[in-house]
């Protein structure tokens, strides 16, 4: 799609990473992790992961801590999760995951973002064919250890793709064996820079940069909304 959009991505990247936004969505993925799996990160490598990312996105320990703490609390016995899908310009395709503790609250803003932006709300199921949900994991190339080995470890635990794209390694396998895979990524020492479920489009679409502008006219207002912790496309 070109060096300039590449650029923009980037810098987009660079803005989201700093805003003030991202912190609060990382606190209740923890909160969320600690609530089904239990507050010890050493048992539940769900609340490993996120603590892991909320650190990579330097998060303080004591919002950390506090987070973890509400999993106990009303809020988070209150807060549920819930995907939607969509369709955007130029045949983009949109599932999005909300925590949310008002169901009606959230639908009505993701349909006000869908239709201004020239896009629309589906009912639930109606794209899940287009995407396949797969446990990604991200970490840098790692100095002084055989990725070959690595993989073939991996590969004896759900591993289905290893790819390595200007120096980060992206670990992918099933959904279900996200835990299996980060546990044997920690055996080795590894701490990954992102990971997470993911839904990754069957079919990815190019678009031109101009098709792109249109097509972030919609993602950013999604990804601002307080309710949304990620918004997944079938953009390449």
């Amino acid at each position: 799609m070109g060096r300039a959009f590449e650029c923009r991505r980037r810098a987009k990247e660079s803005r989201w990473a700093t805003m003030s936004k991202v912190f609060p969505k990382l606190a209740k993925s923890i909160t969320l992790a600690a609530k089904h799996g239990g507050p010890d990160p050493d048992s539940n490598a769900p609340l490993r992961v996120a603590i892991a990312n909320a650190k990579a996105q330097n998060l303080s320990r004591e919002n950390i801590e506090a987070a973890i703490k509400r999993a106990a609390g009303k809020d988070a016995a209150d807060i549920s999760e819930v995907t939607y899908e969509g369709k955007g310009p130029h045949g983009s395709l949109f599932f999005i995951e909300v925590a949310t503790d008002n169901s009606n609250r959230s639908v009505t803003n993701l349909k006000t973002i869908f239709n201004k932006n020239g896009g629309q709300l589906v009912n639930s199921g109606a794209l899940d064919f287009m995407f396949s949900r797969k446990s990604v994991i991200e970490f840098p190339v790692p100095e002084g250890k055989d990725l070959e080995e690595i993989e073939l470890a991996l590969m004896d635990v759900g591993l289905e793709e290893l790819r390595m794209d200007d120096g980060v390694v992206s670990v992918i396998g099933d959904y279900t064996a996200f835990a299996q895979l980060a546990q044997a990524l920690e055996g080795f020492g590894i701490t990954a820079t992102r990971s997470g479920l993911q839904r990754l489009p069957n079919q990815p679409i190019e678009l031109t940069e101009a098709q792109m502008v249109e097509v972030e006219s919609l993602i950013d207002p999604l990804e601002d909304d307080d309710d949304v912790q990620i918004v997944f496309t079938n953009l390449a």
